[in-house]
């Protein structure tokens, strides 16, 4: 396996979702503010819907951006009380997300990843509020912080995102500001100004 030179990041999806404001919002209404969602109404939804796919999907978007360029990330869930405890693993926007497998804890998943870094010597920046997994996997070449510090820095990218993207609409773009002065010069001799 190639050895990526960026260190790994390692997230405990639901420890996080369930951890913040800015993601437990998004589980559905249904589900049972934070509660695991009531597996029996679930599986008699016609429809299949997951109250968790919102904060998933929103998570695993902050994770790309945050993780851009400096971090290989991973986003672990623990797939017990899961709509479907088959969920496949995937990637998306160079996140990899793990489902932890039937009877199989999504701690479990993490002390693996956390494991096998340590004998890569490889960096490792772990991301849970789970003060036992905290310590079970903690020391070098890992390093450990809370849910809601990660969701702090999360705040602080998406708005600066948004100031970028502000100031690039409100910028004045009609020909006449993208020519040259010489350009606009002849332009308005031209135009008879």
């Amino acid at each position: 396996m190639p050895r990526s030179k960026h260190p790994l990041l390692v997230v405990d999806g639901y420890n996080v979702i369930y951890g913040t404001t800015r993601y437990e919002k998004l589980i559905d209404e249904h589900a049972g503010a934070g509660a695991l969602a009531d597996v029996a109404h679930l599986s008699r939804d016609p429809y299949g819907h997951d109250p968790f796919e919102r904060a998933r999907e929103a998570l695993i978007s902050d994770i790309a951006a945050y993780a851009q360029g400096s971090y290989e990330p991973v986003i672990v869930f623990d797939a017990a009380g899961n709509l479907s405890e088959e969920r496949p693993d995937f990637s998306r926007a160079g996140v990899r997300v793990v489902f932890s497998r039937t009877g199989e804890s999504a701690d479990s998943v993490i002390e693996r990843l956390a494991s096998r870094a340590r004998r890569q010597s490889r960096d490792v920046l772990l991301v849970t509020s789970d003060n036992t997994i905290r310590f079970t996997v903690g020391g070098v070449p890992i390093t450990t912080v809370s849910s809601q510090l990660l969701a702090a820095d999360i705040e602080v990218v998406s708005h600066d995102v948004e100031t970028a993207r502000e100031e690039r609409t409100h910028s004045r773009m009609t020909l006449e500001d993208r020519l040259s002065p010489e350009a606009r010069e002849k332009l308005w001799k031209l135009m008879g100004r």
